[in-house]
């Protein structure tokens, strides 16, 4: 019998303390509560796997075996399902090769459309991409931009291959590779590199041909390096080698097809006078105009089709971006929005959409076209469930779910459900935030100076001059594309190359990965063990001496069982503890090792400051890093919890703790309230007022209008989005924002204060 309720029952993944729901379809369903408190636990870790794992086992073994394995979720019941379709957070990525147009597979039909109609013709529809031999642009290979080794960088002539002329760590003295041409016996290893003779030169760089007495095949070092080390995508390699690599090259617009990426035959085929190159090159919405004056038959049929597409992607707010536009570089709330839109086209029912936070990295303004997609979808006949904290998208929910009442163990409860109009009379963090309402703030600080930045022609910033005070926290706002972190990001940081950047990039890091490795600390709790218990430091490392031997350090073991589910089982060996019983045996001030990365920040402050903290064995260290935790509003992180479980914003909140201490820092943080509760933005803004009392400077690119309220100064950039902002619209206090009648802020601005009256 069809059942109108997904049913969860006795669910215990992560901190969920057997938790049971019963989530109503084709509604609306907002998930609340404090960051950690157990949301995407049930959203994700629960309904969202088990959705996948029952849809995998739907198909043959044959194609199982090749699709992601899931675990059945820790719960006694999870009935009623759906197959989900997931919305994360998680950048796009993607190579060079990848752009808006190939994302959304709106190239392809501008692609089909050249190849039919397109004069004079360049073939079908391959020789019109530039991820097909038949299209690409030969110069360039399809990159639209081309790079060249810089041998002034690359070599230092005064010097010889003994004492270092090659300037590149893989082929430093000592490598393998510099041995292949300072061992080769082909040149004197002493002798400076401006005293070779011309064949020595052209032997060095371009040599080839032949065997050496090692046996490798000699090929000269210009040669060798354009093979490994330009002939490739750089995004392809790891960040120390793309830099390392960057150093010493130039890269610039390939001259052959000014970056349009295609040979010359795609590129002569026009429509209406447009190559399909100036087609990728137009901000979507000029796109949409120039494909709906297309008329005869079958073109204005494919165009058509084009449009369609192209403009959902105006509908939710994108239209600013253009085709071209590499999906490396689109913000993690642009990235979102391009996903959403591969469903939008979807005339698929009774599926069941699951978001992370897809208000992330909208402005005010965006966020209604954002509930017109929720509600479009829910109107299908699907099932709409949203992890979110934006108080515009909780508004919309026909069911809130709050999670709480706290974070980690303090939460994985129900604590309410019902409506929007229940909640906001509910005493949860969540009830207490939506009906409590601010005005800005009367006093603003003096700045002690300004940072004044130019840009002449950056993206869409045009001859932009800002200035930014010193001394004070700031706030740029403005629409998505409007220009805010080409302006703060680029031309800032780039003319004050000191300053803090804290963003939401990943951070590099394994499954081992833990806060405390990551701040520090771990060496220092090593060795205060040894120190209290006479053993090596290494004992008490999972990486070192102390592993457990059964499970290699992992505290599990997964038993591949080929066709059928994979099985993870807590290591029997070491009960889930990662370590060997001789490191279980020292305790220190009464705790193991594992007691100690069992606790929380806000455990381990308290622990370690009872005993010590201020000694000069490392544990003043191991309390200041854990107060910069607590103090970035991390305290219910475990000290060994693996960093990839860690959200966006977290991430963020972590890489901050560990810049905390400076002092007459500028301080540049983009979007830190992203994975913020309401309750918790209080916390993050009373942390940046403590590094501007300190004396820094705090810059903050943030759509969250409770921080704006809070700023001392305002740059607000507009009006719109892409050739339609780039421009400083207004600069003041948040007081003087009020009043201005331009800017798209402001009237957001207006409209929450209204709201809190």
């Amino acid at each position: 019998m069809h059942s109108d309720h997904i049913v969860i029952s006795g669910a215990r993944e992560n901190n969920l303390k057997d938790v049971s729901l019963r989530i109503p379809k084709e509604k609306i369903v907002v998930f609340t509560g404090v960051s950690g408190s157990g949301k995407s636990s049930i959203v994700f870790d629960t309904i969202a796997i088990e959705s996948q794992r029952q849809l995998n086992e739907t198909f043959t073994w044959f194609i199982r075996n090749r699709l992601p394995k899931h675990e059945r979720p820790d719960a006694d019941v999870i009935d009623d399902l759906s197959t989900a379709i997931v919305v994360d957070q998680r950048p796009i990525g993607g190579n060079s090769r990848s752009t808006v147009g190939t994302m959304t597979d709106i190239h392809s039909v501008l692609r089909v459309l050249f190849s039919r109609y397109g004069t004079p013709s360049a073939g079908g529809a391959g020789a019109y991409s530039f991820n097909d031999p038949h299209g690409m642009c030969p110069e360039c290979d399809g990159l639209g931009r081309v790079v060249r080794l810089d041998l002034d960088k690359l070599l230092d002539t005064s010097k010889s291959l003994n004492e270092g002329a090659i300037d590149f760590p893989q082929v430093a003295p000592g490598t393998w590779q510099w041995g292949l041409y300072a061992k080769s016996g082909l040149f004197d290893p002493d002798k400076p590199l401006r005293e070779y003779t011309e064949e020595e030169w052209e032997l060095l760089l371009h040599g080839k041909g032949f065997k050496l007495a090692s046996g490798n095949t000699y090929q000269g070092l210009a040669d060798r390096f354009e093979r490994l080390w330009i002939n490739r995508d750089l995004s392809s390699l790891s960040d120390k080698n793309r830099e390392a690599a960057l150093r010493v090259t130039t890269e610039r617009t390939c001259p052959l097809c000014d970056g349009a990426r295609l040979n010359q035959d795609a590129l002569a085929a026009r429509i209406d006078g447009h190559s399909i190159a100036d087609h990728c090159r137009m901000e979507i919405s000029d796109l949409i105009a120039a494909l709906g004056r297309i008329r005869g038959g079958g073109a204005e049929a494919v165009a058509a089709t084009a449009v369609t597409r192209l403009r959902r992607l105006e509908e939710i707010g994108l239209g600013y971006l253009s085709l071209d536009r590499e999906t490396s570089t689109v913000s993690g709330g642009e990235g979102q929005r391009l996903k959403v839109v591969r469903h939008l086209g979807s005339s698929l029912t009774g599926m069941t959409y699951i978001f992370d936070e897809p208000s992330v990295g909208m402005h005010p303004r965006d966020v209604g076209r954002l509930n017109a997609l929720l509600r479009q979808l829910r109107d299908r006949g699907n099932t709409v469930l949203v992890v979110e904290h934006d108080p515009d998208v909780i508004r919309v929910a026909d069911h809130i779910v709050d999670m709480g009442p706290g974070a980690g163990t303090a939460g994985g409860q129900v604590v309410f459900e019902g409506t929007l109009a229940q909640l906001e009379r509910a005493d949860t963090p969540t009830g207490i935030a939506l009906r409590r309402g601010t005005g800005v703030k009367d006093a603003f600080r003096e700045p002690t100076g300004w940072l004044t930045v130019t840009a002449d022609r950056l993206h869409n910033l045009t001859n932009v001059t800002a200035r930014f005070p010193a001394g004070v926290l700031s706030v740029v706002t403005g629409v998505a594309g409007s220009g805010k972190s080409t302006l703060v990001s680029r031309v800032l940081v780039g003319a004050h190359p000191g300053a803090i950047v804290v963003d939401q990039s990943a951070i590099a890091a394994s499954r081992r990965s833990s806060p405390a490795t990551y701040l520090g600390m771990m060496d220092q709790i090593r060795r205060l063990f040894a120190d209290a218990s006479g053993a090596d430091a290494g004992l008490f490392s999972f990486n070192s001496k102390g592993a457990c031997p059964e499970c290699d350090g992992n505290g599990f073991t997964v038993t591949d069982l080929a066709y059928m589910d994979p099985v993870t089982t807590r290591c029997p060996a070491c009960g889930g503890t990662r370590y060997r019983p001789e490191a279980l045996a020292h305790t220190l001030h009464g705790r193991t090792i594992v007691d100690v990365l069992a606790m929380t920040a806000e455990e381990a402050l308290a622990f370690f400051t009872e005993h010590g903290g201020g000694n000069g064995n490392g544990g003043a260290k191991i309390v200041s890093r854990l107060r910069a935790l607590n103090e970035v509003g991390l305290g219910y992180l475990g000290l060994g919890q693996p960093l990839s479980t860690l959200s966006g914003g977290e991430r963020q909140r972590v890489k901050l703790a560990v810049r905390l201490r400076e002092t007459g820092a500028v301080y540049v943080l983009d979007e830190p309230t992203t994975g913020l509760h309401m309750a918790d933005v209080d916390t993050l803004v009373a942390l940046m007022d403590r590094l501007v009392d300190a004396g820094n400077t705090v810059i903050v690119i943030e759509h969250n209008l409770d921080v704006v309220k809070r700023a001392d100064w305002i740059i607000d950039l507009g009006p719109g989005g892409g050739k339609h902002g780039g421009r400083v619209i207004f600069a003041g206090t948040p007081a003087d924002l009020l009043a201005d009648t331009g800017s798209r802020t402001a009237e957001h601005l207006r409209r929450d204060v209204a709201r809190a009256a």
